[in-house]
């Protein structure tokens, strides 16, 4: 492509871009009127978002735990439970509660009894079954009700109803929020050049976040760390929008008035702004791919929200700077960031030392991240903070130990096979008990399933033999059992709990009538039984309860469930077996992430990697970008490595794909304004300058996030959402340090590489221009500014801006190695090189066709 059609294309562009600038800068009335209907709306619309606070609900459908938990709301009743613990009480206390908790008619069982199980340390441990379903709003009622009863008790509560967790959690981020506020305003006040900027810059904030916040809806459902952190992290990763637009409008407004000024900031701002953000949506695009939804789910919120902020940036804030630029012009000030020519320096001097050690640094931390401890529930994560039901379940476990329970699902059908299922896994070390219809006793020893002719059964109900006789004869037929009604029923049986339902239905209908206290008997053992089945078993499937004598997660938890499952395939179908627990939930989690991890990181780097080679035009350059912001990655999990601090394996995934996409741009800021600068400067100086002018924005956007970062991990008590915050603000810092004391080292040595692996287009005409000490040998025409020494080759020190027909322009050079121009040619001396004065220069320049001049 030749120069000409270049700058056609590129003039047609910047047209283009002006009329939509002066578009949204003229019509700014209309923007700011349509914001504030969508800003009304969202705050609407913020009341319908739901939010989900199981991440099991975010398994793959294929999962285990998935296809488990679907059957068992298909086929069981769960009913309410909580643990509720009584402490600085005697025995006679806690019996008299556990009396006063029996009695209550919303309580359909409490487990209680004098052994250490129950009984500890002066704390009683009452499990307690409620009367209604876990999800009935009367389960959650009871459980308050039965709090108020014990007041005046020291008692801590732990249990699964209700959204006890999230509420507490989201209490954590709203505080967490207002901190952030404080942070952003704070930070702005510091780094702004004018004081009337920075309501510009929080409007402009402030909309976009209600945007987000308010159109969540849409997804229908959301998960409760998207919840929490969408808004937070909305902020640290698109800050640098606005701020690059405000700093654009401020250097064009130096020369132009505020209109035109904020027109021409815009045009420019739009593409530069619109291409910055293409790094972080990439990274972002990374966690679609997750299997775990929560991936996926956090990777909307946010891809929405940056684009929200686009908006905002692009369609409201020109009409902002309108606004306050009169008093953005009276409320300037000296700026509080400092030129940082120090680091630049070092730099320089550091850049063949640096660099290698860099590469033998990244290695080690490649190598100790992969041993980074990471773990798939919140069980073995430490918090800075804990809530109440945190402290609750600890002080609980202090006392009574924690049970790691298990559900096993079977085929239904077989009372005999249950049992014997049972008794096997039982023998195992790793189970404490089991419990089942099976193994559940009902009356006076007889255990649920127990089978019993119609002697028995009359012995045991208190009713004459010929009522438990026709009673037998009448479940016969109803069984289709008819060889029973030929052949005598002394030796027919029938479970337990099958034979008492029966004739419950049967007094029920008017077909069996028993005396009164048979019949309260009957009524009790029935309702009984009944919640039993209605917990254990299905129309298809059965459940069991296993208590594993191990943790929650770990390898030895991991393997006995897959040894479950092949115990199990010795009676069942082993694909009609499930296990079902917060244990297989982690299972499923570890499964995934092995997976998933590999293909985010793959993903996220590829993405990146593809809008660095359209930005740079050159292969070297992404590569070396990728190489800085991968190692901080490394080095960032090497730090929980080291220290042996469990990390939630969302927190490294969700990061790592933030911190590649996000953090990138710091490296961009560098290396892209050194390109420019190397073009007229030697390196050391354009180091210098590079850094100081990336400093500003580096440390404004950087100190955001950091902050950000770190409120969310020191003070909130989920485990999920701490090691985000916790991980994002220690990687951040990471960044900073190598894009600030490594990258520069990098980008000056691999200079040549860059250059090398360059694929921009070449045209037949080529002007080029070098500033400093420069050698021309060679057909030249155009302008010099600097004083020439030579005929037809020359050295000048000073600037020239020529097209090269024939020949060649090398330079500029190193202080001190001006000799290095004059080798190839005796004539020119290094003496001969003259300096042009700071102030005056004299242009000497040939007319076009004069190529003597």
């Amino acid at each position: 492509m030749s120069d000409g059609k270049q700058k056609t294309n590129e003039k047609k562009e910047n047209n283009f871009m002006l009329k939509v600038a002066t578009f949204i800068v003229d019509r700014r009335n209309l923007f700011f009127l349509l914001f504030g209907i969508a800003i009304i709306f969202s705050l609407i619309a913020s009341r319908w978002v739901k939010v989900e606070n199981d991440l099991k609900k975010y398994l793959p459908d294929t999962a285990e735990t998935s296809v488990g938990l679907k059957l068992m709301d298909e086929q069981f009743i769960t009913y309410g439970s909580a643990d509720v613990m009584v402490t600085n009480i005697t025995l006679e206390e806690a019996k008299k509660i556990n009396e006063i908790l029996e009695s209550r008619d919303d309580i359909y069982m409490v487990s209680f009894d004098e052994s250490s199980e129950h009984y500890n340390n002066f704390s009683a441990l009452y499990n307690i079954t409620f009367s209604y379903p876990e999800t009935d709003e009367r389960a959650i009622t009871a459980l308050e009700d039965v709090q108020n009863e014990l007041e005046g008790y020291d008692i801590y509560v732990s249990t699964t109803l209700g959204d006890q967790r999230a509420e507490l959690v989201n209490h954590e981020m709203d505080i967490v929020s207002i901190l952030v506020a404080v942070v952003v305003l704070t930070v702005l006040i510091l780094t702004s050049q004018t004081y009337a900027e920075v309501p510009v810059l929080l409007i402009t904030f402030g909309a976009s976040a209600l945007l987000s916040a308010g159109t969540n809806f849409l997804f229908g459902t959301i998960s409760y760390i998207s919840d929490s952190v969408t808004i937070v992290l909305q902020l640290a990763l698109s800050v640098d929008y606005a701020i690059i637009l405000c700093n654009r409008y401020k250097e064009e407004h130096q020369n132009l008035p505020v209109r035109e000024a904020d027109i021409i900031a815009l045009s420019k701002a739009i593409p530069e702004i619109f291409a910055s953000s293409l790094t972080t949506i990439g990274g972002l695009v990374a966690m679609m791919f997750m299997k775990f939804k929560i991936g996926p789910d956090l990777a909307m919120c946010l891809i929405k929200a940056i684009f929200l902020s686009l908006l905002s940036v692009f369609t409201l804030m020109p009409g902002l700077l309108i606004l306050f630029g009169p008093w953005m012009d009276k409320t300037k000030h000296k700026s509080f960031i400092p030129n940082i020519p120090f680091v630049g320096k070092f730099d320089y001097h550091t850049r063949f030392f640096i660099a290698p050690l860099f590469v033998v640094i990244i290695v080690a931390a490649f190598l100790i991240q992969r041993h980074c401890p990471i773990v798939y529930g919140e069980s073995l994560i430490e918090t800075s903070i804990q809530n109440e039901v945190q402290i609750a379940e600890e002080r609980i476990a202090e006392s009574f130990g924690k049970s790691n329970v298990l559900a096993l699902i079977v085929p239904a059908g077989n009372y005999e096979t249950e049992r014997k299922l049972l008794n096997e896994l039982e023998k195992h070390p790793e189970v404490d008990y089991t419990q089942g219809l099976c193994n559940t006793e009902a009356m006076d020893g007889y255990m649920l399933t127990d089978m019993l002719t119609a002697r028995e059964f009359s012995e045991l109900m208190d009713v004459d033999y010929e009522v438990a006789e026709l009673l037998y004869m009448a479940y016969a037929v109803n069984d289709e059992n008819y060889a029973k009604i030929v052949n005598g029923f002394s030796g027919y049986k029938i479970s337990l709990i099958d034979s008492v339902m029966f004739l419950y239905d049967e007094v029920e209908e008017g077909y069996v009538t028993l005396d009164s206290e048979t019949e309260e008997t009957l009524r009790d053992a029935y309702n009984k039984m009944k919640m039993a089945k209605e917990q254990l078993q299905g129309e298809d499937y059965s459940r069991m309860l296993v208590y594993l004598t191990l943790p929650e997660e770990g390898d030895e938890t991991f393997s006995f469930l897959d040894q479950m499952h092949i115990i199990a395939g010795k009676y069942y179908d082993k694909d009609n077996v499930y296990v079902i627990g917060n244990a297989t939930s982690d299972y499923d989690l570890k499964k995934s992430y092995e997976t998933d991890s590999k293909v985010t990181s793959v993903i996220s780097i590829l993405a990146v990697l593809a809008v660095l080679l359209f930005t740079f035009l050159s292969a070297g350059m992404p590569v070396l970008l990728i190489l800085v912001i991968q190692g901080a990655i490394w080095l960032n999990f090497a730090f929980p490595a080291l220290e042996h601090k469990n990390l939630f394996f969302l927190s490294y995934m969700i990061v790592s794909s933030i911190q590649m996409g996000a953090n990138i741009d710091y490296a961009i800021v560098i290396s892209g304004r050194y390109t420019e600068e190397r073009k007229y400067r030697l390196k050391k100086e354009a180091i210098i300058e590079t850094l100081n002018f990336a400093f500003p924005t580096i440390i404004t956007s950087g100190s955001m996030m950091i902050l950000s970062g770190f409120f969310i991990g020191k003070m909130t008590s989920n485990g999920a959402i701490s090691g985000i915050g916790e991980s994002l603000a220690r990687g951040t810092i990471i960044s900073i340090l190598l894009v600030m004391f490594v990258l520069p080292q990098i980008l000056m040595v691999g200079e040549k590489i860059i250059e090398k692996t360059s694929f921009k287009f070449s045209s037949p005409i080529k002007l080029t221009r070098r500033f400093g000490t420069v050698r021309v040998d060679g057909l030249v025409r155009g302008h010099v500014n600097g004083t020439v020494v030579g005929t037809m080759h020359a050295i000048v020190k000073g600037e020239v801006n020529a097209v090269v027909t024939m020949g060649e322009m090398t330079g500029p050079v190193e202080e001190g190695d001006e000799e290095s121009l004059t080798q190839d040619n005796p004539g020119l001396l290094p003496g001969d090189i003259v300096e042009m004065p700071s102030e005056e220069q004299t242009e000497i320049s040939g007319e076009e066709g004069d190529d003597n001049a």
